[in-house]
């Protein structure tokens, strides 16, 4: 039998997590909207909606766990 051709899989956990652009960008949600919102102000309710872009030192790590994404 020959031998099995190694491929990357999808992490589906980071899938879950991170998105990318059309532009080959890394985003993600921001942590802090999911409880505990009646103390917060609107405003910062507002701004834990927006996704935000991930940092450059964690962008690798993310695209290799996203093999099928845009590089």
């Amino acid at each position: 039998m020959p031998k099995a051709i190694a491929r990357s899989k999808t992490k589906k956990s980071v899938a879950k997590r991170f998105k990318l652009t059309a532009t080959g960008k890394v985003v993600r949600s921001k942590a802090g909207r999911r409880h505990l919102l009646e103390c917060k102000s609107s405003k910062s309710k507002r701004k834990l909606g927006k996704q935000v872009v991930v940092h450059d030192s964690d962008v690798s790590r993310v695209k290799l766990n996203l093999p099928f994404g845009l590089r």
